[in-house]
Parts: structure tokens; sequence; C-alpha cells
């Protein structure tokens, strides 16, 4: 039998966690601000001068819908797919050779893994993306597997990829803790009946929403193996 990890939950009651969880951009990576300026390095390095809040124009929008307004608004003398392709490039280095993961993240992975709790990975992100840049930071090693939106076919405003996960550690969402810095994962988790641990992340506009919702809140990973009672 796992050894089980004390949890404490935010009305001081005392849990045991055998598994965990880990959202990957903005949780276990300080990579959010990829998803920010990637259609502004892709302008730039045509020597475009981007709008100042084209990363908020472009939000709401899909990869394509994306493509198809810098195609319009900028005059770029390429295809829609081949705007795709451009800016897929960029994400795709940034992960192989320049993202970092989050400070002290690394030495809480080492003492949930020294305290036998499973461990994997829940994410939009693309899998080889994310593999690369857990192989490049030593990180491969904590993580029984990798989860993505895609390849479940699932988004997070559903729980499915969770409780993939969950089942795949061969525990319930009563014995696993789900690690979000994001409001939207984190709902979906707690009313899946999931344990939530929230992460700061400063790209998140959400977070007193975060804060009460989850079980445990983490400033930073600087405490947090104090405040799970590792």
């Amino acid at each position: 039998m796992p050894r089980t990890l004390p949890y404490l939950r935010k009305y001081g009651e005392c849990m045991s966690i055998k598994g965990a969880i880990f959202d990957f951009d903005g949780t276990l990576f300080d990579s959010m601000s990829i998803w920010e300026t990637v259609a502004s390095d892709y302008l730039a390095s045509f020597g475009y001068n981007p709008k100042k809040d084209l990363s908020k124009t472009l939000k709401t929008m899909s990869l394509m819908q994306s493509a198809a307004y810098l195609k319009e608004n900028y005059g770029l003398p390429l295809s829609v797919p081949e705007i795709i392709d451009g800016v897929n490039q960029i994400v795709e280095d940034y992960y192989f050779y320049h993202v970092m993961p989050k400070d002290h993240v690394i030495a809480l992975l080492t003492a949930l893994q020294n305290k036998g709790i499973k461990m994997c990975i829940a994410t939009a992100l693309n899998l080889e993306q994310a593999k690369a840049a857990l192989k490049r930071c030593d990180m491969l090693h904590y993580f029984d597997t990798i989860f993505t939106c895609n390849e479940v076919g699932h988004g997070k405003d559903e729980p499915y990829i969770f409780e993939l996960a969950c089942q795949a550690m061969g525990f319930d969402q009563s014995e696993t803790a789900v690690f979000e810095d994001g409001y939207h994962g984190a709902k979906t988790a707690k009313d899946a009946g999931f344990y939530v641990v929230g992460v700061y992340d400063r790209y998140e506009k959400r977070t007193a929403e975060l804060k009460d919702l989850a079980d445990v809140y983490l400033d930073s990973f600087f405490n947090a193996q104090k405040l799970l009672h590792i």
C-alpha cells in the first residue's frame, strides 16, 4: 500500500491523499507568457508592429481564427495554414528550449515522490511539447502518465481528463488532489469530487475566486510542503 499524504483542508479537516494530478502551464511551469506574446512575436519576426491589445483581441479566438485575423488585419502574404505553422513553430521552440519550471516546484515533486504519492499530468498542451520541457528540466520521471485534452478528446470544462488520470493511478476522487492555477479547471475538478490545490499564477484573472474555491491555496511553491504537511 502506498503511504498517504496528510492533507489539510481549509476547514481544518485532515485528509489522506494518494495521488496528485498536475496542470502544466501556469502550475508546474512558468509558461503562460508565451500565449500572451506568441502572436506579437510572430508578427515582429516579419517586421510588423503589433497593436498593444493584440493578445486581448485574440484571447477568445481559435488558432485558425487568430491566423485569419492576423492575415486580414496585418496583410501577411501567407496562407492561414502557413501562419498557423509559423505560430506553432514559435510555441514549439519555446517549450523545447526555453520554458522553465516554477520556483521550488521540483522540491515539492521530490517530497511527494518520497512520500509514495503517485503523480500524473492533465494538460491542454501538446504532448510532445510537454514531454520536451519535462525531459529538458529532468522532471519527466516524477510522473506516471501525461494526459492531454487533445488526445482524450475532452477539455477541462468537463471532468473526463481528471477522472481518466485518477483511474490510471488506481485511486478515486476522494484520494486524489488536483493542482491547478486556473479557476476554470479547478472548478471542474472540485465539482467532480477532487481535492483542489490552487496555485498562484500572475496570468490568472480569477485568483480571488480560485482562492475561495480551493481546499488549499499556494501563493508559491516555497511554502507548499508546510501547507500540505509533507
